[in-house]
């Protein structure tokens, strides 16, 4: 988006491209990443699935990332940026309005960051209902699924800052990437405990609760090779999704004679 002309993106909505809009953090990355490394590897991850998509036969672009989103959790480590449920909510608001706005129907919110998953679908449920355009909400960790997670030995998908994340930052920025002492970072973490109590409920935690360096596994098992597969996993799904003529089909009305309400799209 950031590097077309206005005219090239006003063609684009007349192409009815899908408009991809990154959504990310800028938090702590224990001793070993940047901060940037959600935006990083989302970025990578949503030009990729773009370019695949494109090749496929539907026009894509992809938004410039929102870098800062929802990483209370991260700030005792330091180094972090976090914007209010408010804020961001408003942020995601306002651009989405933008992109319909200028024309275009079909958007993808993708996000890289799994403390923006819980706002991000509520965005949805809040404008899905008169907005004009279709929207869908994405984190890729959990739409590439296992094959992503098959490329990890040591845990069981992407967690924090552990042989995942730091694998595929090897991948796009090894500059970036201090390996210089990685074994005397390893942390074990429950991942599917972390935001749990009880059976099934749910409780904020702080990150300083379950990792006393900021990050979460095994990064010693990290490799730049692993990493490549991981972010090839990630596009082929986005692209996947995108190329799907499902996920932006407009469902019919079901209901029956004498059962009508409100309109609705």
């Amino acid at each position: 988006w950031s590097r077309l002309k206005a005219h090239e993106l006003r063609a684009l909505a007349a192409a009815n491209a899908v408009v991809i809009l990154p959504i990310a953090s800028i938090e702590q990355h224990g001793p070993h990443l940047p901060t940037m490394t959600d935006t990083r590897l989302g970025y990578e991850i949503n030009i990729r699935a773009a370019r695949k998509a494109v090749a496929g036969g539907r026009p894509t672009v992809v938004a410039p990332v929102v870098w800062s989103g929802l990483s209370e959790h991260h700030m005792p480590f330091g180094g972090t940026l976090t914007l209010s449920h408010a804020t961001f909510r408003a942020v995601l608001r306002d651009l989405i309005d933008s992109i319909i706005r200028h024309g275009f129907r079909d958007i993808l919110i993708s996000n890289s960051h799994g403390g923006n998953q819980i706002a991000m679908q509520q965005i949805c449920d809040e404008l899905a209902p008169t907005c004009p355009a279709t929207l869908v909400a994405t984190t890729y960790v959990s739409e590439a699924g296992t094959s992503l997670s098959q490329h990890c030995q040591d845990q069981p998908g992407v967690m924090h800052a552990g042989e995942a994340e730091t694998s595929m930052m090897m991948a796009v920025e090894p500059g970036l990437v201090d390996a210089s002492d990685l074994g005397s970072l390893v942390q074990g973490m429950d991942g599917a405990g972390f935001l749990k109590a009880g059976k099934a409920s749910y409780r904020w935690r702080p990150f300083p609760h379950v990792t006393a360096n900021g990050l979460a596994g095994n990064p010693t098992r990290a490799s730049a090779e692993k990493g490549e597969r991981m972010i090839e996993a990630g596009a082929e799904a986005l692209a996947a999704l995108i190329l799907d003529t499902g996920t932006w089909a407009a469902p019919g009305d079901r209901r029956g004679a004498g059962t009508q309400g409100v309109p609705f799209r």
